[in-house]
């Protein structure tokens, strides 16, 4: 079994879900006692939120590097950013270690090709649903469709993230909210929704939703325990 490189807290209430996740998976599949390998270093949310808010991207990535280098130098094999926000960095940090980087936008692409859809809506921070990063991403190596919400819900959805999830508080009324945008989402074309902050999971769930939700978290936990499962 591989050794699974984390970089978590942000936040650490969906890196609890990584743990998790990796963890149960890892017993279904090889039964007993057995748990996954991994090297955790979690960062101070508040600090990287800083950064995020005043658009210091560059002090962002040295962090992450630095993070990156910390999993590497404990053993990882490969490893994950537990957050879908700071991919932002993700060809600079691949470029400052020698392990694999599993990007979080890869293996949500390839779940969402696996149901057969290529036009999806995207659910994340201001940063993730605006950049180029993420949407690029999928839009120009998987060849997906990628719609977003307008600006009045996009603002929604990032306040919620920031005010309410990555604190823990979880409101019938925010998922509410997040239920309306989607069925926005629907009647423009989207086949499916990404969950692309990894605390969304957290309000919103299959039942929700009249179309496939893919929560990022899950299909990035799951893509680790495959890759550490494999020869």
């Amino acid at each position: 079994m591989k050794t699974i490189g984390l970089i978590g807290g942000m936040s650490w209430e969906s890196s609890i879900e990584y743990y998790r996740i990796i963890n149960q998976r890892i017993r279904e599949l090889l039964g007993g006692t057995h748990s996954s390998k991994s090297v955790m270093v979690s960062l101070d949310f508040a600090e990287i939120e800083a950064l995020q808010e005043t658009g210091n991207w560059d002090e962002a990535t040295y962090m992450i590097v630095q993070a990156a280098q910390q999993v590497e130098y404990g053993g990882a094999d490969f490893v994950l950013i537990c957050t879908n926000t700071m991919h932002k960095m993700a060809s600079e940090v691949q470029s400052q270690i020698n392990i694999p980087l599993l990007h979080i936008a890869d293996a949500t692409a390839e779940a969402i090709q696996n149901q057969g859809l290529n036009k999806v809506g995207l659910l994340g921070t201001l940063y993730t649903m605006e950049g180029d990063f993420y949407r690029g991403k999928l839009e120009n190596q998987h060849n997906l469709e990628v719609v977003i919400p307008d600006n009045k819900d996009r603002q929604v959805i990032h306040q919620v993230i920031f005010e309410e999830l990555v604190k823990g508080v979880i409101s019938s009324e925010s998922k509410s909210k997040y239920q309306h945008i989607i069925h926005n989402l629907v009647n423009e074309g989207a086949q499916g929704i990404i969950l692309g902050c990894t605390e969304i999971g957290l309000l919103i769930h299959a039942e929700d939703a009249p179309v496939p939700l893919f929560d990022t978290t899950i299909i990035h936990a799951e893509a680790a325990v495959k890759e550490a499962l494999k020869e």
